[in-house]
């Protein structure tokens, strides 16, 4: 009987060693995994920021818009800055598409990047979330300025992964803080929010060109 119970053992210990070194084969080709995903998402990074430098004609056509917006507000009518904010908004894509081509760059990501499909589904976000828009200026005209700042600003947030570049967070934050201070201290000014918002993103625009051009 003994020996029958070591001969057991002597079976169940080749058994045992067996699955021990699998799990290790099998740990270390996980590591291995999540080794190489982590290069593909550097590389697809390093695609978005070449392929926008940054985000820079992006951000300069918004502010553009945005200043546009806000002299319209201040010399015109706030109606007048709020239609040409909102409308000329769509087409800051397909202008950013445009400049990049005039200034011969390509236009898109590669199909093997993966985060193309990130990048449109961001971009949705803000044209949905301004939506919002509309019971707050029919709550208090003013706030305007100030609710767009805070959408725009939680909407470069995500930015900071798609690009591989800590500067959208303090960008993120002075949009969405200063869209929160604006509502709470300066709401009577009706263009302040506008005036800032622009030139906020101008100032980040060129200074991810120049992150990016020091890579």
């Amino acid at each position: 009987m003994s020996g029958f119970r070591g001969s057991r053992r002597e079976l169940g210990q080749p058994a045992a060693v067996s699955a021990i070194r699998a799990h290790v084969i099998l740990l270390n080709e996980f590591e291995i995994f999540l080794g190489r995903a982590d290069m593909l998402v550097k590389d697809a990074q390093r695609e978005v920021r070449t392929v926008y430098i940054g985000g820079f004609w992006g951000q300069l056509v918004s502010s553009a818009i945005w200043l546009a917006s806000a002299a319209l507000a201040t010399w015109a009518t706030p109606q007048a800055g709020i239609v040409e904010l909102v409308v000329c908004g769509f087409f800051i894509f397909p202008i950013t598409q445009l400049l990049l081509r005039l200034t011969g760059r390509p236009s898109s990501l590669s199909r093997e990047n993966p985060l193309g499909k990130l990048a449109m589904q961001i971009a949705f976000t803000l044209p949905i979330s301004m939506l919002l828009l509309v019971p707050v200026t029919e709550f208090h005209l003013n706030l305007f300025y100030p609710a767009l700042m805070i959408l725009v600003g939680a909407h470069y947030l995500p930015f900071t992964f798609l690009y591989g570049m800590r500067i959208f967070l303090p960008l993120s934050a002075i949009l969405a803080g200063g869209g929160v201070l604006i509502a709470l201290c300066f709401s009577r000014a009706f263009s302040l929010g506008g005036w800032i918002g622009g030139l906020t993103l101008f100032f980040f625009a060129w200074i991810g060109r120049v992150s990016v051009q020091s890579t």
